[in-house]
């Protein structure tokens, strides 16, 4: 039977049989079902755009959640200019320089200004949807990609959902920015050593963590999820053996890193790869974290570990996981003889591909942002004064603070009086003020 896309009157004629009105019943029939399937294509894509464009709203809570309250307005601000400015890019030149074919195979040429939309292999929800995934990448975290089967070994390069070119473009460009800006002022002592800056609230860290980060069906639903779940348990234990306590903000970076990493692979692995993947992405998340300190390089969001390094891991995990049956059904609809994961025994070939594809996405976004943000320090742009900076963006730039709040630090130096310790399973009670010794953190 002809399928809703291709629907055939000759198709059908032949099941009507030889009755006097079969051919315009036929044509009749898959008119109307080519209409249909249009209508479902077009909504689907539509609902999908609106699920990852909420991600927004996730995006812009998190990223509040994770500062000091001093400057919560600034940074939902950048947020708000960012769906707002890429909008308008995207419409100029961002949707033909990404999809404008016929192309020179390296950047479109054709679609300026939605020029001669719509057409037979685009239409305007495909716009809008592109779009949401654009302007994603540059909170810091654009569709789903892969490179021709023809180049990188005869495989190509397989980034589904944008391990990538979302995540890796976001981190590695937040990475340029954070270490050309520098850490923040009291981030680290005379010393050297490391002060904790935590953000002023959790519950927006949180309700960041899940809003809107889910948006995908079936098999993708499932590794997805997956993925985060065990990422985020997995970060919840390390750190808890690894600092003495629970803390709310690294399991939702946790869970964050485990979808940042599986977002590559998540339509051609099983599901129990995709807890392999997680696992991992927590302890990529956790050692990066460790060298930025010892680097001394400050980003309230870890945008770079996250997003970069987590979604480096992906873009690897996919070269080693990938199953051929899922590879076949997601890029060729069938049978083929298309490498897949390492460990699965498609040979090396997809793994290869992989490291390339990463080692470009570092090189294009480095060359591109890393001059761009030095060139705004140089211009004092990229950074405020000291002044500002300790008095809090709001209040310096924004005419206000975005609530009442008492911010003294308190939310990343204990009360006088009291020292964190590791607390051990023993069960030996937290040291106080009357305590006559000092071991803690």
């Amino acid at each position: 039977m002809a399928s809703l896309q291709n629907c055939s009157a000759a198709d059908l004629t032949s099941l009507l049989g030889s009755t006097p009105n079969a051919n315009i019943a036929a044509n009749y029939i898959c008119t109307r079902l080519n209409n249909t399937a249009y209508a479902i294509d077009n909504t689907y894509l539509l609902f999908s755009a609106y699920l990852v464009f909420a991600m927004q709203l996730g995006f812009a809570m998190l990223c509040a959640g994770s500062v000091r309250a001093k400057n919560t307005m600034n940074i939902m601000l950048t947020n708000v200019l960012d769906a707002a400015a890429g909008g308008l890019s995207y419409y100029i030149f961002g949707f033909a320089f990404a999809f404008g074919v016929p192309s020179n195979g390296f950047i479109g040429k054709h679609y300026f200004g939605l020029k001669s939309l719509p057409s037979k292999d685009f239409d305007y929800s495909n716009f809008l949807y592109q779009w949401a995934f654009a302007i994603a990448a540059a909170d810091g975290w654009a569709g789903a990609a892969r490179t021709s089967g023809s180049l990188l070994f005869g495989s190509g390069a397989i980034d589904f959902a944008g391990s990538g070119v979302v995540h890796m473009v976001g981190g590695i460009a937040g990475f340029w920015g954070a270490l050309i800006e520098g850490p923040r002022i009291e981030r680290f002592d005379r010393s050297g050593q490391f002060v904790p800056l935590r953000g002023h609230s959790g519950s927006l860290v949180v309700l960041g963590a899940y809003y809107g980060q889910w948006s995908a069906v079936g098999r993708t639903a499932v590794t997805t999820t997956l993925a985060g779940c065990t990422a985020g348990l997995t970060t919840l234990f390390s750190r808890r053996l690894l600092v003495g306590h629970w803390n709310v903000t690294d399991v939702c970076n946790g869970l964050l890193g485990g979808l940042a990493a599986i977002t590559s692979g998540c339509s051609v692995v099983e599901p129990w790869a995709a807890i392999v993947c997680g696992f991992i992405a927590a302890w990529v998340l956790i050692g990066l974290n460790k060298l930025a300190e010892k680097m001394k390089y400050d980003d309230p969001l870890e945008a770079a570990q996250l997003h970069g390094g987590c979604g480096a891991w992906g873009l690897l995990f996919t070269g080693l996981f990938a199953k051929k049956q899922y590879v076949c059904e997601v890029y060729t609809g069938g049978s083929c003889v298309r490498p897949y994961g390492l460990f699965m025994g498609g040979g090396g070939k997809l793994f290869a591909a992989q490291i390339i594809q990463i080692l470009v996405i570092i090189g294009w976004v480095s060359a591109t942002m890393g001059p761009l943000f030095y060139i705004m320090m140089k211009l004092k742009l990229l950074r405020v004064s000291r002044e500002d900076e300790m008095a809090g963006m709001d209040m310096t730039r924004h005419g206000g603070f975005a609530y009442v709040y008492h911010d003294d630090d308190a939310s990343s130096h204990p009360p006088a009086g009291y020292t964190l310790r590791r607390i051990e399973p023993s069960g030996s009670s937290p040291i106080t003020a009357n305590d006559s010794t000092n071991n803690g953190v």
